[in-house]
């Protein structure tokens, strides 16, 4: 019932606001004047064009192909349109991301009720039209970007592979790679989290086996103890061979893999248990080194990870990204990042362990500073043009003076401590590191600051925070709604006009 209640709530808004999206700006904007004739020329069959200024692989034309063709029956026999390639409209291909959209809110709500099983509908209905309305993601269900396209497969991918359906998840992962490129290493992120999970499972079933051996034997022995006033005359040798048994019970109970183990612990039992069942992990999860290989051959024919516009799309060290990252995200979840609760108890873990603490602070405030100060970049297109709101991030905040940038490393800093701490009340050290590299080798190469990056791993991150309580979600909810009022209302209804370039400009993200 909560799958069809969110699917049914995500399209109570899609449709008015498509209508409204499709009608005052029925043309292709920004991003969008590469991708809608792209599709199109897909639409027309011609599979051989392809315009160099786009960055990205063709997984979303053939989507919206597979949409457009589910339509086109109707639509023909509506007499609404006269061919095929009539059907790939600029409003009907935005619509491959509102499909796309309630889709991706059912798989939203199926990953929290997987992964907080407890947890009962109505909740789990909240949060999951809650993240659904999350800013960067709901905005641009309605245009024709990448980006929702991107989500839904990479969420589809995770969804699986904590099914243990790793065969199914490989090949959804496969295809987010051609959606995006860069969602390669989400794919290996995935990845790792399956043989993490995978691992855990296979030690609890031994910690299960061991339990049932080592119960069963305590029955023996103490039937054997009772046979001893029985049988006196074994008694001396009874009691030797209960010591016995006894002693083989130890050092058979092991203790499963738990979230307080240190992280070297937990890779060292990773390593055992993968090696003890190398060839059922490597037939599971083959399928995921045969993306990878693909992944890396076509970086090879290609010569970059960008289709087009490469000059534009360079590799950089922009390190400051992770940590504009961070403090947005902790942002976008106030309540569980910003409350006196939060940073009362990152102060309580300061003081426990006094020393380290002062030295793992020291070290993020230096990597900070010399992130900010030597691999923070200005990308030619964040400087010029206005129609972001990056622009104005950039100039109003981030570098709205010399001390401005330097002032904010605190605050990035604490966002991430009280991102990691919030990880690790319920994932394994081993998950919360390897997100956070997933994190860094997203975004740490991308030159440009675009909030729209931070997508995939917000979700990620979200999904696994622990948020109890439904007055947070309610306030994020509520953020989260007047935050896409005024954008969409930005959108809409402020637009404003350049002098050398003719028509409308609107604000986006």
């Amino acid at each position: 019932m909560g799958r069809i209640a969110v699917a049914s709530i995500v399209i109570l808004w899609l449709i008015p606001i498509s209508f409204l999206v499709n009608t005052i700006v029925p043309d292709p904007y920004m991003d969008e004047i590469f991708h809608v004739p792209q599709a199109q020329q897909y639409c027309r069959g011609n599979f051989r064009s392809w315009d160099p200024m786009i960055t990205t692989p063709p997984g979303l034309y053939f989507l919206s192909l597979a949409y457009v063709a589910s339509l086109f029956p109707g639509l023909f026999c509506m007499q609404a349109v006269s061919s095929f390639s009539d059907s790939c409209s600029t409003s009907i291909l935005r619509l491959t991301n509102g499909v796309l959209a309630v889709i991706c809110s059912v798989l939203i709500y199926e990953i929290i009720i997987h992964l907080r099983p407890s947890l009962d509908d109505k909740k789990a209905t909240l949060r999951a039209v809650v993240l659904s309305l999350y800013p960067l993601h709901w905005f641009f269900t309605f245009l024709y970007y990448t980006d929702v396209a991107s989500l839904t497969a990479v969420l589809a991918m995770y969804l699986l592979i904590l099914k243990k359906k790793y065969l199914f998840s490989s090949l959804i992962g496969a295809l987010s790679v051609v959606i995006r490129q860069t969602n390669i290493i989400w794919v290996f992120f995935v990845a790792c989290s399956g043989i993490i999970e995978f691992t855990q499972s296979r030690r609890k079933d031994r910690a299960e086996v061991d339990g049932v051996s080592s119960s069963r034997e305590k029955e023996d022995l103490s039937a054997n103890l009772k046979d001893v006033s029985k049988i006196s005359n074994l008694r001396k040798r009874r009691v030797n061979n209960g010591a016995k048994s006894h002693n083989k019970i130890t050092p058979q109970s092991s203790v499963p893999m738990t979230y307080t183990s240190g992280l070297l612990d937990e890779i060292h039992n990773i390593i055992i248990i993968s090696w003890n069942h190398f060839w059922e992990l490597f037939v599971s999860f083959s399928p995921f080194f045969m993306v990878f290989v693909a992944f890396v051959a076509f970086i090879r024919w290609n010569g970059s990870i960008v289709l087009g516009a490469k000059d534009a799309h360079t590799v950089s060290p922009h390190f400051a990204q992770l940590f504009y990252y961070g403090v947005v995200s902790a942002l976008f979840m106030v309540p569980v990042h910003f409350s006196l609760d939060q940073a009362a108890l990152l102060f309580r873990q300061f003081c426990k362990k006094k020393l380290l603490s002062l030295f793992q602070w020291l070290m993020a405030l230096a990597l900070g500073f010399l992130s900010v100060e030597f691999f923070s970049i200005a990308h030619p297109y964040l400087l010029a043009d206005n129609r972001h709101y990056t622009f104005y991030l950039w100039r109003k905040v981030i570098n709205y003076n010399r001390s401005t940038k330097y002032l904010m490393i605190p605050l990035y800093v604490y966002s991430w401590f009280s991102i990691v701490g919030n990880l690790a009340k319920n994932q394994k050290k081993l998950w919360v590191l390897v997100y956070f590299l997933a994190c860094a080798a997203s975004l740490v190469p991308a030159p440009l600051i675009e909030l729209r990056y931070y997508t995939i791993p917000f979700y990620f991150l979200i999904l696994h925070t622990d948020i109890p309580d439904s007055k947070s979600w309610f306030f994020m909810g509520f953020l989260h709604i007047s935050i896409n009022c005024f954008t969409m209302y930005m959108f809409l209804f402020r637009p404003f006009y350049w002098k050398h370039e003719a028509g409308a400009q609107r604000f986006i993200w």
